[in-house]
């Protein structure tokens, strides 16, 4: 997980050579394809949301948005909790998608529906535009703490595609499902609702949920596969860890 912030973050240390690389118009036009003409995250602010207001419902689908910085660790942690035994499988596949994840952003860095809106690639005949309602919300709710813990938290505002929020919440939900059905139908409405606000509060469009979904559910077709060479790794990487403890307390 430390190797995955770091990854996450590094690119945006330089901000602008970042932002020259960033892909802004892709995902404007595949998102438009599947809204049939209008984005999804157009559509749903124009049916539903007003200008300089924050709704219960809006607020629910932020604070939705806030609390994926737990629900990842939290599915592992039940696992472990539950099922010790399948403990190691889960982490691996968790983190596997976060990993992978982290060399899109580091190779196609992508820019979130709010960005494009900023720069006039979401423009058309309606005068209303992408709202990015959590940084609206955040500032209200928030108050004088906002700027710091966006500041922490915000890391790499150009990194959308593939979507890891609906990515690690999806394998969240498949990791619950395995331990009970009860688990894994709140892991579900979980992973489904952030879904939803992500696509809503204009912070990813709808195909970066599309391959953030391709991108979990192609982690659990390889895991299998993949277990035996990764503990075979696991193993000499232990013993090379050994062998240089010894060779510290000889020293």
């Amino acid at each position: 997980m430390w190797a995955y912030v770091a990854a996450y973050e590094m690119p945006h240390d330089n901000a602008q050579r970042l932002e020259e690389r960033t892909r802004i118009d892709y995902p404007v036009a595949a998102d438009r394809l599947l809204g049939l003409g209008v984005p999804p995250t157009l559509r749903l602010q124009r049916a539903f949301s007003v200008p300089g207001q924050i709704n219960r419902f809006e607020r629910v689908l932020v604070w939705c948005h806030w609390l994926w910085f737990f629900f990842p660790h939290a599915s592992v942690g039940y696992v472990l909790i539950r099922r010790p035994e399948k403990f190691a499988s889960a982490a691996a596949r968790m983190y596997s998608v976060f990993d992978l994840g982290a060399i899109f952003y580091w190779t196609i860095p992508t820019a979130p529906p709010w960005y494009a809106a900023e720069h006039g690639r979401l423009e058309d005949q309606d005068p209303v535009k992408v709202r990015r309602m959590m940084i609206e919300y955040g500032e209200q709710f928030w108050g004088d703490l906002w700027e710091p813990l966006y500041d922490v938290l915000g890391g790499n505002p150009l990194a959308a595609m593939p979507s890891l929020h609906f990515a690690t919440s999806l394998m969240g939900a498949h990791l619950l499902s395995d331990v009970d059905p009860v688990a894994g139908g709140i892991g579900w409405t979980y992973a489904f609702t952030l879904g939803l606000a992500l696509v809503y509060l204009g912070e990813h469009y709808l195909v970066d949920l599309v391959a953030g979904a391709a991108l979990t559910e192609g982690v659990r077709a390889v895991a299998p596969g993949a277990t035996p060479l990764a503990r075979r790794l696991a193993r000499r990487l232990a013993r090379k860890v050994d062998r240089l403890r010894v060779l510290g307390e000889e020293g």
